[in-house]
């Protein structure tokens, strides 16, 4: 019998993409988007051979998740809150994710993948690191309270997805970050020799669903990154280009570390995005590409262009 599934946060940066690839394959049985009532009408719409259901609910309304679990054989949950006020992320991210599994089980509910972050990791240094050798050290509201939410899942026998830094169509985080802090120095910042993993969310999107339908998806968490780490200079690199692209102002030469950090003495998000480029963020975990019959795409240099007129018509925007 094909599987039924249904997939939380069907709007976000992610969870559009994995319903998108979702709703493109014929072999599921049915497929349902959780989205809020505020987000009606940005969900991908269904195509291939799967019926597409968008019903509305919020990780803090119980009953509106009971709704949304009945009749479902997985669970695919993506949606979370990321910054901002500290009891709306712990209403959502912990409590909506609890209550959100609690219905699930109860509904029968045969598989659970959730999205989550390798920044429940706390800052580096992390080289070559494998699954069960790092403890949990969030160093933020928004990674507590989704570290809290992971507990819920893996005691349930599902799977947590934790990549690192992702791009891709439709981030609004990562790359504008990026730019906005090169923006703030005078030239190009020459942040060292650090390692970074890295994933496009198009193949994230297939590594959530794919762990979601394969038979050999085990319980606990996985790091879902490309096999080979970025080079801070090779993630900064298509960056500075996009900043150049928006501005007629000359860059001036580069400028390292310790003089990015003077310079940036009251910006503390500018400071928050050097400290981690200066450090080593390389996660390893080959399951998801050896046991999950998922590709982990092109490599970030290679990838990225795909990507580069879309942030191109963003920062435009903005």
């Amino acid at each position: 019998m094909a599987p039924r599934v249904l997939i939380t946060g069907a709007t976000g940066f992610i969870g559009r993409r994995v319903a998108a690839t979702a709703a493109a394959r014929a072999d599921l049985g049915h497929l349902r988007l959780l989205v809020r009532p505020a987000a009606v009408g940005e969900e991908p719409k269904g195509h291939g051979g799967s019926l597409t259901e968008t019903v509305t609910g919020d990780l803090r309304d119980p009953d509106s998740l009971r709704r949304a679990c009945e009749g479902v054989d997985v669970l695919i949950h993506c949606a979370s809150a990321i910054g901002g006020d500290e009891e709306l992320l712990h209403a959502v991210n912990d409590d909506g994710t609890r209550t959100l599994v609690d219905a699930a089980v109860r509904a029968g509910v045969t598989r659970i993948v959730a999205l989550s972050t390798a920044s429940v990791h706390g800052r580096g240094p992390f080289r070559a690191a494998a699954p069960g050798t790092l403890p949990l050290a969030p160093g933020s509201a928004t990674s507590r309270t989704r570290a809290a939410g992971e507990r819920y899942v893996m005691d349930a026998g599902g799977a947590v997805l934790r990549p690192h830094l992702v791009y891709g169509a439709g981030d609004r985080q990562l790359v504008p970050g990026l730019v906005r802090l090169l923006a703030a120095l005078p030239g190009p910042l020459d942040a060292g020799g650090s390692l970074h993993s890295v994933i496009d969310v198009d193949s994230l999107a297939g590594v959530l669903l794919g762990a979601a339908l394969s038979p050999r998806t085990e319980a606990g968490p996985y790091y879902v990154n490309h096999p080979e780490p970025v080079p801070v200079a090779e993630l900064l690199g298509p960056c500075e280009e996009l900043l150049s692209a928006r501005t007629d102002r000359p860059r001036a030469g580069a400028v390292d570390l310790a003089e990015a950090y003077d310079l940036l003495a009251g910006h503390p998000f500018g400071r928050h995005h050097l400290a981690m480029l200066a450090t080593d963020h390389w996660f390893a975990d080959d399951r998801p590409w050896r046991d999950l019959g998922c590709a982990p795409g092109p490599g970030f240099t290679a990838g990225f262009p795909a990507h580069a007129s879309w942030y191109r018509d963003l920062l435009a925007g903005g």
